[in-house]
């Protein structure tokens, strides 16, 4: 079994195909961050184990299913059905055969206006940073990844924002982890989104990744991958 951690909020809307998508020998872990819409309710009538986060924070959602998830491999996607879960074992498979230690799924649009140029520029930028800075072949900064639970526990991230994924990437690479990219269908998301479907909201995001990157600067603590 893969435990899949999908923070949520306010995604009612998209929960049911995208749970009813998931593949055989994946578990769905819906962490509702003060849904409004009843979110909770139609993640738990599909199956899915919910956890309840109430601090705010993408980060903290994404750490909340961290926490609750048992799997020794576990993968994070976004719940909006901008991804499709069928396709998480392109980036649990790589872990699952000790090929890499993180793998990030690299968006790839499916349509026109899946990934609006604002958030796609802001997005590129990030990922030169990545390839300069830490050494990283990057192209982008992927929200569907894979790694090994433990050894994710161990980055001990810190951020509870935006900037989670991109602390959990700084880390890892620090570590000396095998960090790759591999692609996987962007889609259009059911409704719009809280950080891409608006300016205000990429801004916001990337303050917080900027907030990251000041306090890491490319440079994690060495932590040990357990096996």
């Amino acid at each position: 079994m893969i435990d899949v951690v999908l923070p949520c909020l306010d995604e009612a809307g998209a929960l049911p195909w995208v749970l009813t998508r998931m593949p055989a020998g994946y578990r769905p872990i819906v962490v509702d961050n003060g849904s409004a819409d009843g979110s909770d309710r139609v993640a738990a009538a599909h199956g899915a184990l919910v956890v309840r986060e109430p601090v705010r924070g993408f980060g903290a959602a994404c750490h909340a299913g961290l926490l609750a998830a048992s799997s020794a491999v576990v993968c994070f996607m976004d719940a909006d059905a901008s991804l499709d879960p069928r396709q998480l074992p392109l980036v649990a498979d790589p872990v699952l055969a000790g090929e890499s230690d993180l793998v990030l799924g690299r968006r790839v649009p499916a349509a026109a206006g899946a990934w609006p140029a604002h958030a796609r520029l802001a997005n590129a930028v990030l990922a030169r940073r990545l390839r300069r800075g830490a050494g990283l072949p990057l192209r982008d900064l992927g929200p569907m990844r894979a790694g090994r639970r433990a050894a994710l526990l161990g980055l001990d991230l810190a951020d509870r924002r935006f900037g989670y994924p991109l602390e959990m990437v700084l880390r890892a690479a620090a570590a000396g982890w095998r960090v790759t990219e591999t692609d996987v269908r962007y889609l259009p998301r059911a409704g719009r989104s809280k950080v891409t479907g608006t300016v205000r909201g990429t801004l916001r995001a990337i303050a917080d990744m900027r907030a990251v990157l000041a306090a890491h600067g490319g440079q994690g603590q060495r932590t040990t991958i357990p096996a």
